[in-house]
């Protein structure tokens, strides 16, 4: 694998305005958001649909987080191709997929089982199609304009998903579980034919990617790929620093339900402090990415990593629903770490593996958030949901402290 050039490390302050000049990014950055309004509308409604079938709240945390740990193995088995193929074909292929993965959900009466296997199997091709998606963004964004980019879809990714969950919640009571699947479906149907429609025809060539009758199997190659980044050092920090601290959290994020019942809080007060985390994290991107500087965002990593973590340490005082809003609000800003990674990460990526890079990258996020509440669940039934939850701030703040260590050496 050749390295890429390093980006220019100017400290020129790009705009939000700036960015979404470029259309071909505003195209992806739309059907981005819509899709990811659709994903939390089927995940919320298809754990409604199996408990509602099984009685099982087992089950439906199964099928809340079924959509997450195979997208790790798709990526190792499958991830070269996000740097072989076509990426319209690819993308508009991903929303499809979703669709055709939501529909047989939405029409067709399925054994749990079979509507488990489903969804998992569409989860093995998503880093494909998101691996696509980032690296055009990056080819077509440089510099802080590439960071501001991935700001933006930090900010889409939230609101969506707050809006997901709202039209899950007003969906399910208006038209029942299964309409509410059609209408995921009818979401991801729109956004493959906007990217099909609109985006232009980029061959794997014209993209700086080298043809896939050159290479080997797309497994063999996937394995190949993904050993290589992760051996290397600094792509290996890069990762884990990004993978690490979001991690914790959603082990601390896991317990919000049980810590609000714990504490007697009133009813609906577990959705408004599960909606905390994802504000804050919009807050801190706007506020990061429009006002800092690229070098002060990047000297600002450890700091932020710290403010993700110590609001939880608040947790193990057992505050109030009022304070525990705030504490939340805090350790979403503290998301805003990210944006100091990106230049740094971009600029040790090899330049015809960053579609599957990214796409490791992500399915490596996803899987670790799935594993950060099976971890800390059971230390939750041991010294109680509080403290649990402090003890995730705690390791999310000694991460700062890895960070920093190696961030300081020469």
């Amino acid at each position: 694998m050749t390295t890429t050039a390093e980006p220019a490390q100017g400290d020129h302050r790009a705009t939000y305005r700036e960015v979404l000049a470029e259309p071909r990014f505003r195209l992806l950055f739309t059907t981005r958001a819509v899709a990811v309004t659709a994903d939390s509308l089927r995940i919320t409604t298809f754990s409604v649909l199996v408990f509602t079938a099984t009685g099982s709240a087992l089950f439906s945390a199964l099928a809340f987080g079924i959509s997450f740990l195979p997208q790790l193995f798709g990526s190792l088995l499958l991830g070269s191709l996000a740097d072989r193929l076509p990426p319209r074909a690819l993308i508009a292929g991903g929303y499809a997929l979703e669709c055709a993965a939501a529909l047989p959900l939405a029409l067709v009466r399925m054994p749990i089982a079979a509507s488990l296997a489903v969804v998992a199997l569409i989860a093995l091709a998503t880093p494909l199609f998101s691996g696509a998606s980032s690296r055009l963004v990056a080819q077509w964004l440089e510099g802080d304009a590439y960071v501001l980019g991935r700001s933006l879809n930090n900010i889409a990714s939230s609101g969506a998903q707050l809006a997901g969950l709202a039209l899950g919640g007003a969906a399910v009571a208006v038209l029942g579980a299964h309409r509410a699947l059609a209408v995921s479906a009818a979401l991801h149907l729109g956004c493959a034919l906007a990217v099909r429609l609109r985006l232009p025809r980029l061959e794997p060539g014209a993209s700086g990617v080298t043809s896939g009758a050159a290479r080997g199997g797309a497994v063999r190659d996937s394995l190949r790929g993904a050993g290589l980044l992760l051996r290397g050092r600094t792509v290996r920090r890069l990762m884990l620093a990004q993978w690490l601290p979001s991690a914790f959290v959603a082990g601390a994020e896991g317990l919000i339900v049980a810590y609000a019942g714990g504490r007697h809080f009133a009813p609906g007060w577990y959705a408004v402090l599960m909606g905390c985390l994802p504000v804050g994290m919009l807050i801190g991107d706007l506020l990061v990415g429009r006002l800092l500087r690229p070098s002060t965002r990047e000297r600002l990593v450890v700091p932020l990593v710290v403010l993700l973590g110590l609001p939880l340490a608040g947790f193990a005082a057992g505050p109030g629903a009022g304070v525990s809003c705030g504490l939340l609000l805090l350790t979403g800003s503290g998301f805003a770490y990210g944006l100091g990674l990106q230049r740094p990460f971009l600029a040790a990526l090899p330049r015809d593996g960053q579609g599957q890079a990214f796409g490791l990258l992500g399915s490596g996020n996803m899987t670790l958030q799935g594993v950060g509440p099976a971890c800390f669940g059971p230390v939750a039934e041991g010294l109680g949901t509080g403290a649990a939850m402090a003890l995730a701030g705690a390791a999310a703040v000694l991460t700062a402290g890895w960070i920093l260590s190696w961030r300081r050496a020469p």
